[in-house]
C-alpha cells in the first residue's frame, strides 16, 4: 500500500479515536490482578468551552494515563463537569431575558426546569471537545456534580458536619456581588488594576469653642453614613488632644467616638482612619475588638437603604457622585488624590465586589486543616513543583471559616428547615426534618407545610471538594468495590490558583471522610499567557480557539507544542510557533517512517551496520533512563524534549543516515528488521504525547491482531546501555559535523569526496566507525598518521587531530586569515582559563568536578592552538 507523502491529521484522528472507543480501551473496572492508576479530572464548568488552559491541563493528564495504561496498570481517568452555580445561573437568566422572562417573575421550580434544559443542551460541549484533543477518559464513568447521587452526598456531608458542630449559621463579612445578589468565594473574585480617587474629608471635632477638624482619607465617601468611629494611633503626637473626644460625620452631624489603636499607621495617609465595620473587613475586625456597633447601609442590589438617611434608594456609585458634590458645597472636602488601585470584581457578572456583613452558613476549617497541612508538609502528598509548599502552609496556617452558602437557585439547596418561630432543624430530607422539628418544638401537630426550607444553595466548591470520593460513590456505599480499588487516586493535575480553594479542601475531605489522602501527587500547571505575558482570555481577544489550532496543526502537533515550554508551576508564554514546531515534529516522524517503509530488502546482503545498530540501541536505553527519571519527578516538558531529541537528532538525523542504502539500492534484512524494532520502541515512548500519528504508523508498519493496538502495547523496559559507546559515537558525530562545517565555510560541494587523515592520541581508535564517518561526511580515503599533514585544514576532537587536505580546494590567503583570527580567539580563551586556574581562592573553593572541567578546557585549547599553528605552517 502506498503511503501518503504528507501526514494528514484529519484523516487519522477521528478514525483512531473511534476505534479506541469501540474496542473499550478507555474503560476501566476493578481488577485485583493489576495495580490501579487513577486520575479524576478537575471538572470543567458546564458553561465552559475548551480554552488553552484546558488544553494544557488535559494533555498532561492524558500523557500520564496513557503511560500508565501501557505500563500494564488498570488506568482509570474519570471525566465529569461541575454545575458552576453562579456561572450557570447567569447563563440561564440571560437565556430567559432573551425569551422575555425575568427570574423574579417565575418560581424556583420553573427556573430549575429552564436550568436543566440549558444544562442538557450545552453542558456536555467541553467534554466532546476534549475528545478532539485525544483525551482517553473512561466516558462511561462521566459524572456531574448535581446528578442525584452526588447531590445526595453533598447533603449527607452537610448534615454530618452540622451535627459534629463544624457547620453553623451566623453574620460575618463576605464578598458580595450586588448584581448576582450572592456571596462569592475568594476564587470567584477577579482583581483588576485601575486608577481610583482618595477623598480627604473634614470631620468636625465636638466640644471646641471654635470649629476644629480632623481630616480623614477614604476611597468610599458614600459609606461615611455607616461610620461608627474614627481611629488614630495612640502614639501619634498630632492627635493626642483628641484622645477621649468625639467627631461629627460630615453632612450627617452624627457624633462618633475617636478610638485609639496601634493598627492605624502613623505614616499612611492622614493617620486618621474612618471605621465602617459593615463595609470593610479590617474595619469589621477593628469594630469587634472595640465593641463598636455595625450599621449596614446597603441593600442586596448595591443601593442605599434607610439606615443611610441620605441618598436612600440610590445606587452606591450614584450616591458617591452626589455626596462628593454635597461635601464640596459644604466645604468639607479638602482635596481629591488619584492613585493606582486594585478593584475587586465578580468573575461572573463583572460587578464591583462589596465587602458586607451577611447572614450565611459557615464551615469551620481549623480542625480539618491540620491533617491536610501535615500531609503536604510531610510529603505524604507531594506538590510538583515543591515551591508551592510554602504558599500552601501560609494559607492553611491562617485559614478562616468557609462561607458555604450562596443566594442562588441553581445548586444543592441547603438542608435547613425553619419552624414558624424562626428556629431551624437540619436534615437530609423534608420527612426527617419534620420529625426533628416536632421533637425540637414539642409540637406533635406540626405539619410539613409549617416548615420552610432555606432558600440558599451551597457553594459549588462544597460539591467539588468531595469529587475524588463521590465519583466512586464513596458516600452512597463507603465499601463499594470502586472506592476500595480506585481510592486514593494517584495524581491530580490542576492550576495553582485553585490550590487552596479546591485542592486543599479535597485533602481535608479525604481525611475527614475516608481517613486518608485523596491523591499522592499534585502536578500544578502554569497559566497559559500570550507573548506579552497576559493571561489568555476571551475579553482580551488574545486566545486562539483550541479547536482551530487542532484543525490547522493536528491534535498531536498542538499537544506537543503545548508541552514544549510548560514546566510544572511555570507559566507558558504561548506562541503559535510552538504548535507549528509540534506539527513539524509530526511531519519529521512521518517522513522517517516513509523512508523506512520505502526500502526494498535483499536477503542475500550481509549486514554492514552492526556498530550503528549497537549504538542506537544503547542510545535509546540511555535516553529511556533519562525519560523515566523525568516522569518520576513530574518533569513532563523535559520528558517530551528527551523523546524529541532522541527521535529528531539520534534516530532521524544520525541513525537513519548511517544505515540507509545508496539511492535506489536495497537494504539488508537484518538492518531493516532491527530498525523496525527501534521504530516500534520510539512509537511507544512517543505515544502518550502524540497518540494519533503513533497509532497510525504502528498499525501501518505491519499486520496487527485485533487487540494489538499501540495504546495498550507494553511500555519499554529499562535496559543497560554502553556509556563508552555512546560517548565515542558522540565524538564521531562531532567529527562529521566539523567536516561538514569545513565544507560549508570553504564552499566545497557535499557531493565532492574528500580525504581524511587522523592523528590518534587516544587508545580507543576509530576502527569500528570508519565506515560511518566515510558515509556521513562523504570521505574517500581515511588514513591514520603519526605526523601533521602539510597543506591540510585540521581540527581537534577529543584529543585527536584530523586533517583534510585542501590542495586545489581553497583560497590559501583567505584560509590563512581565518585561521589567524581563530588562533587569536583561542589564545584569549586559554588565557582566561589559565587566569581562573591561577586564582587560589577559586581552586581551593570550587568542587573537584569544576576544577577538572576547567583543566580539560585548558588542555583542549592548547591542543587546538597547536593544531591551528600547524595548519598555518602548512599553508
Amino acid at each position: 500500500m502506498s503511503i501518503s507523502t504528507k501526514y494528514n491529521p484529519r484523516e487519522v484522528e477521528e478514525k483512531w479515536y473511534n476505534s479506541w472507543m469501540q474496542r473499550g480501551f478507555f474503560r476501566s473496572t476493578p481488577n485485583p490482578k493489576k495495580e490501579p492508576y487513577t486520575i479524576v479530572i478537575p471538572p470543567p464548568n458546564v458553561t465552559g468551552v475548551l480554552h488553552m488552559g484546558h488544553m494544557l491541563n488535559n494533555t498532561i493528564q492524558d500523557v500520564l494515563i496513557r503511560r500508565a495504561r501501557m505500563k500494564g496498570k488498570e488506568a482509570c481517568w474519570v471525566p465529569g463537569t461541575d454545575h458552576a452555580s453562579i456561572a450557570t445561573e447567569a447563563k440561564v437568566v440571560a437565556m430567559l431575558k432573551e425569551r422575555g422572562i425575568e427570574k423574579k417573575d417565575i418560581s424556583r421550580e420553573e427556573f430549575l426546569e429552564y436550568a436543566w434544559e440549558w444544562k442538557e443542551k450545552y453542558g456536555g460541549i467541553i467534554l466532546e471537545q476534549l475528545k478532539k484533543l485525544g483525551a482517553s477518559c473512561d466516558w462511561d464513568r462521566t459524572r456531574f456534580t448535581m446528578e442525584d447521587d452526588l447531590s445526595a452526598a453533598v447533603i449527607e456531608v452537610f448534615v454530618d458536619l452540622y451535627r459534629k458542630g463544624q457547620i453553623y449559621r451566623g453574620v460575618r463579612m463576605v464578598n458580595w456581588d450586588p448584581l448576582g445578589r450572592t456571596a462569592l468565594s475568594d476564587e470567584e473574585v477577579v482583581p483588576k488594576d485601575t486608577m481610583a480617587k482618595m477623598y480627604h474629608l473634614n470631620y468636625e471635632v465636638v466640644g471646641g469653642t471654635e470649629p476644629t477638624y480632623i481630616t480623614v482619607a477614604t476611597s468610599r465617601p458614600e459609606t461615611i453614613m455607616a461610620d461608627v468611629a474614627v481611629a488614630v494611633n495612640p502614639n501619634d503626637a498630632r492627635y493626642t488632644h483628641l484622645h477621649g473626644k468625639s467627631v461629627r460625620i460630615p453632612l450627617l452631624s452624627k457624633e462618633i467616638p475617636v478610638i485609639l489603636d496601634e493598627y492605624v499607621s502613623i505614616e499612611f495617609g492622614t493617620g486618621a482612619l474612618k471605621v465602617t465595620p459593615a463595609h470593610d473587613l479590617n474595619d469589621y475586625e477593628l469594630g469587634q475588638k472595640h465593641n463598636l456597633p455595625t450599621i449596614d447601609i446597603l441593600n442586596d442590589d448595591g443601593t442605599l437603604n434607610e439606615k443611610a438617611q441620605l441618598y436612600v434608594g440610590q445606587d452606591r456609585f450614584a450616591a458617591r457622585r452626589n455626596i462628593v458634590k454635597d461635601l464640596q458645597e459644604a466645604g468639607l472636602l479638602v482635596k481629591i488624590d488619584e492613585y493606582a488601585s486594585v478593584l475587586q470584581t465578580s468573575e461572573r457578572t463583572g460587578a464591583v465586589i462589596e465587602p458586607r456583613l451577611s447572614m450565611q452558613w459557615w464551615c469551620k476549617m481549623e480542625e480539618m486543616a491540620k491533617p491536610a497541612l501535615d500531609a503536604v508538609m510531610n510529603d505524604e502528598i507531594r506538590l510538583h513543583p515543591p515551591k508551592f509548599k510554602n504558599m500552601y502552609r501560609s494559607w492553611m496556617e491562617g485559614i478562616r471559616d468557609w462561607c458555604i452558602s450562596r443566594q442562588l437557585w441553581w445548586g444543592q439547596r441547603i438542608p435547613a428547615y425553619y419552624l414558624p418561630d424562626g428556629s431551624f432543624v437540619v436534615a437530609t430530607n423534608a420527612e426527617d426534618a419534620l420529625e426533628l422539628a416536632r421533637k425540637q418544638s414539642g409540637n406533635a401537630n406540626l405539619q410539613a407545610s409549617d416548615l420552610r426550607q432555606d432558600d440558599d444553595v451551597l457553594d459549588t466548591w462544597f460539591s467539588s471538594w468531595l469529587w475524588p470520593i463521590s465519583v466512586f460513590d464513596g458516600f452512597k456505599d463507603p465499601d463499594n468495590k470502586d472506592i476500595l480499588y480506585y481510592y486514593p487516586t494517584n495524581d491530580l493535575v490542576t492550576a495553582p490558583e485553585i490550590l487552596f480553594f479546591w485542592v486543599a479542601r479535597m485533602i481535608m475531605a479525604g481525611y475527614e471522610f475516608r481517613k486518608e489522602a485523596p491523591f499522592r501527587n499534585v502536578y500544578l500547571t502554569g497559566i497559559v499567557r500570550d507573548a506579552q505575558g497576559r493571561k489568555m482570555s476571551k475579553s482580551l481577544g488574545n486566545s486562539p480557539d483550541p479547536l482551530d489550532l487542532i484543525d490547522q496543526y493536528g491534535a498531536d502537533g498542538v499537544r506537543a507544542g503545548m508541552l514544549f515550554s510548560s514546566p510544572a508551576g511555570n507559566d507558558l508564554l504561548f506562541d503559535e510557533k510552538l504548535v507549528e514546531q509540534g506539527r513539524n515534529f509530526s511531519n519529521k516522524i512521518w517522513n522517517a517512517y516513509r523512508l523506512i517503509k520505502g526500502w526494498e530488502v535483499d536477503e542475500s546482503l550481509p549486514c554492514p551496520n552492526e556498530t550503528a545498530m549497537q549504538w542506537f540501541e544503547s542510545r535509546f536505553n540511555e535516553a529511556f533512563v533519562q525519560l523515566e527519571d523525568h516522569f518520576s519527578k513530574f518533569r513532563i516538558s523535559d520528558t517530551l524534549l528527551t523523546v524529541y531529541k532522541l527521535v529528531w537528532d539520534d534516530f532521524c538525523s544520525s541513525y537513519l543516515e548511517m544505515i540507509k542504502p545508496a539511492y535506489q539500492q536495497p537494504i539488508d534484512k537484518q538492518t531493516l528488521d532491527t530498525t523496525i524494532v527501534y521504530l516500534e520502541k520510539i512509537l511507544k515512548v512517543l505515544h502518550p504525547f502524540m497518540p494519533f500519528i503513533t497509532e497510525e504508523i504502528w498499525q501501518d508498519l505491519k499486520e496487527r491482531k485485533d487487540k494489538e493496538y499501540l495504546i495498550i502495547a507494553p511500555w519499554p523496559k529499562q535496559d543497560k546501555f554502553d556509556k563508552e559507546l555512546t560517548e565515542k559515537m558522540e565524538s564521531v558525530l562531532k567529527v562529521v559535523a566539523a567536516i561538514r562545517n569545513i565544507r560549508n565555510s570553504k564552499n566545497i560541494s557535499p557531493n565532492k569526496s574528500l580525504d581524511l587523515a587522523i592523528k590518534v592520541m587516544n587508545q580507543d581508535g576509530y576502527d569500528n566507525f570508519i565506515s560511518i564517518i566515510r558515509k556521513l561526511a562523504n570521505i574517500n580515503e581515511i588514513s591514520l598518521v603519526q605526523e601533521n599533514v602539510e597543506g591540510a585544514i585540521s581540527f581537534v576532537e577529543a584529543g585527536d587531530e584530523f586533517f583534510i587536505p585542501m590542495e586545489g580546494n581553497i583560497d590559501v590567503e583567505a584560509e590563512r586569515e581565518r585561521l589567524q583570527k581563530e588562533l587569536e580567539y583561542t589564545r584569549g580563551f586559554l588565557n582566561s582559563v589559565v587566569k581562573k586556574l591561577s586564582n587560589e581562592r577559586f581552586v581551593s573553593g570550587a568542587p573537584e568536578t569544576v576544577i577538572a572541567n576547567e583543566r580539560k578546557k585548558q588542555a583542549d585549547a592548547e591542543a587546538k592552538i597547536h593544531a591551528i599553528e600547524q595548519s598555518l605552517a602548512s599553508l
